[in-house]
């Protein structure tokens, strides 16, 4: 399950920041662009992942005194100097004043206003693809304190990204090899790309939000939760362009073709066609001798 105290989600330094900015300070206003590529043609960005962090940690009452509390009580001892000096805290380091001016003036709401461009656009290197300030001047503080949970929009909008590149090196050699990459599906450029990522990543979100993102450029897929994110976050599903956000075939893996044994890999492959016998399948064929398979 994702952390849900917003109060803690940032990185550490940030709750001392209240007391460094200027006197008088009364607004943040901060932006999020991509900087570049270290692949000199990959001159765009494609933005996307922005709405689920929204949705699943900024939206409606995210503030409780019970989530100050919790942080209050940790930041005490963290930035205490316990380490030297047993017993040592320090209470003042964290914004419980500040925390608890939200709680009791926006209901637990946070006053910022974030601006984006539209998610699915691709837009040039360096270009403005996020803007934060703050609406309340008494939580100038409060805006850069989301950078550390709003800048992890990078690894969805990355995904997406080189999934287009990508689409667009495969549209490139289709061509090239005299096929027509708007067939209809199963046919066509939007299968020939499957996400098999849920295993390789770091976390359950990591594969949500990640497969969501190869989804705004292909439509096969084989990461459950990326069509989970899809539907709750993105409203695909019934009633959008597709009943479901996704598509995936029935498939063999090693397990399902050696435990015929060596002797029964035909008996094996006629099985799949014998359970399927409609629509497409796949099998492997490397489980013993991919040449004899």
């Amino acid at each position: 399950m994702p952390m849900n105290n917003i109060v803690l989600l940032s990185d550490s330094y940030k709750a001392s920041h209240y007391k460094q900015y200027p006197p008088g300070t009364e607004y943040v206003y901060s932006y999020f662009e991509s900087r570049g590529c270290v692949v000199p043609e990959w001159k765009e960005v494609t933005f996307f992942g922005l709405q689920y962090f929204l949705k699943e940690y900024l939206v409606g009452e995210v503030v409780s005194q019970a989530k100050i509390d919790e942080a209050a009580e940790l930041y005490e001892h963290h930035f205490g100097a316990e380490f030297a000096v047993p017993g040592a805290t320090n209470p003042t380091a964290f914004n419980r004043a500040g925390w608890e001016h939200i709680l009791a003036e926006h209901g637990g709401k946070l006053p910022v206003s974030i601006k984006a461009v539209p998610e699915g656009m691709t837009v040039p290197n360096k270009s403005v693809l996020m803007t934060v300030v703050n609406t309340d001047p008494k939580a100038y503080w409060l805006t850069n304190y989301l950078e550390t949970l709003l800048v992890q929009v990078w690894y969805p909008m990355t995904v997406c990204t080189q999934s287009r590149e990508q689409k667009k090196s495969i549209i490139k050699y289709w061509e090239l090899t005299g096929c027509d990459p708007s067939g209809k599906p199963p046919s066509g450029v939007c299968f020939s790309l499957h996400d098999f990522g849920f295993r390789g990543v770091s976390s359950v979100e990591s594969a949500m939000s990640g497969g969501c993102a190869h989804l705004v450029n292909f439509i096969g897929t084989d990461t459950i939760a990326a069509m989970h994110c899809a539907k709750k976050y993105y409203g695909a599903g019934p009633g959008s362009f597709f009943e479901c956000p996704a598509f995936s075939i029935p498939a063999s893996e090693h397990s399902t073709i050696t435990s015929w044994g060596k002797e029964h890999e035909l008996d094996a492959m006629r099985n799949m066609l014998t359970q399927y016998p409609d629509g497409l399948v796949a099998c492997v064929s490397d489980s013993f001798d991919i040449w004899n398979a």
